[in-house]
């Protein structure tokens, strides 16, 4: 019977070599996997017990996860779980997978949303709420939408809602609700009649949908209707660009996350729909992952 290093170690042999991991990235997952296996306990835990004998049920347990793992699912459908802006959020085959890029979209739009005031704010494409949980539980007196059109994803929004008391609630006996955040089914701003709103972001589909990438890594997992956007990848910026400004207030800002190489035709959509002080964030990388403009009507 192999203790719980020794089977970390040969885990995280494979997973290298197997997924061509760095070899800390490696090591961490190992230890997520053994964490989940283990009945998710703490990663201080693993340490104090590294010499623990290793059960064989929680041995078989590992080794299942860890053959999901080396069969290319992404750690974070397995683990049923992923870490966003300092939310940990459910995630499932249903919905993308946030990633840290995503969070200079959040950055750029808390910077638009003054933190004392009350603002209305649209999350389009909202898959597991990430973007609205995140930018709610930062601005708790703004109001936040998200809106999409998978009824599996808005199951998983919603289950992240509620798990982090963020979910708008019925009136109490004294009228009062708390929470600010609800989420809509449907496609772009169709669930949307009339509402206005301050802020409007997005991290639409915007990979082409030819491109090779949808084939490798964690995107053969992921919802390919939630990647791939057309031909060139803007359909829906086109589609979001073009019906935003019927959703402002008098002014408001429309922030779209895209590709590395997308920066400037985005910025041109924008532009060309009458958009002034359009403008890029860029991510650690100092990439221009996101395009933002001002509606002023």
């Amino acid at each position: 019977m192999s203790t719980i290093q020794q089977a970390l170690r040969e885990a995280q042999q494979q997973l290298g070599s197997r997924l061509n991991l760095e070899s800390r990235e490696a090591r961490n997952e190992a230890r997520m996997l053994m964490s989940q296996a283990l009945g998710n306990v703490e990663h201080a835990w693993l340490i104090a017990h590294e010499s623990d004998a290793l059960p064989s049920a929680v041995a078989s347990a590992f080794h299942d996860l860890l053959h999901r793992r080396l069969a290319g699912e992404p750690i974070a459908y397995i683990l049923g779980n992923r870490e966003f802006f300092g939310l940990r959020l459910a995630v499932s085959p249903a919905t993308l997978i946030p990633r840290p890029d995503t969070e200079t979209l959040v950055e750029a739009a808390l910077a638009r949303i003054p933190s004392e005031d009350t603002r209305e704010v649209l999350d389009l494409g909202t898959g597991t709420g990430a973007i609205a949980l995140a930018i709610a539980a930062h601005r708790p007196k703004s109001r936040v939408i998200g809106v999409d059109a998978s009824a599996a994803a808005l199951q998983v929004a919603r289950q992240n809602a509620e798990a982090l008391g963020l979910a708008i609630t019925e009136p109490d006996t004294h009228g009062i609700t708390k929470g600010n955040v609800e989420f809509r089914l449907g496609s772009w701003f169709t669930p949307l009649a009339g509402l206005k709103f301050d802020v409007i972001v997005s991290n639409p589909p915007y990979i082409r949908k030819d491109d090779p990438h949808l084939q490798q890594g964690d995107l053969r997992h992921e919802p390919f209707s939630a990647l791939a956007s057309g031909a060139d990848g803007l359909d829906d910026i086109r589609i979001i660009v073009q019906h935003a400004p019927a959703h402002f207030q008098p002014s408001g800002w429309l922030l779209l996350e895209h590709g590395y190489d997308q920066a400037d035709a985005v910025a041109t959509l924008m532009r060309d729909t009458g958009f002034s002080d359009v403008q890029h964030a860029h991510d650690l990388a100092g990439i221009a992952r996101v395009t933002l403009g001002l509606w002023t009507g």
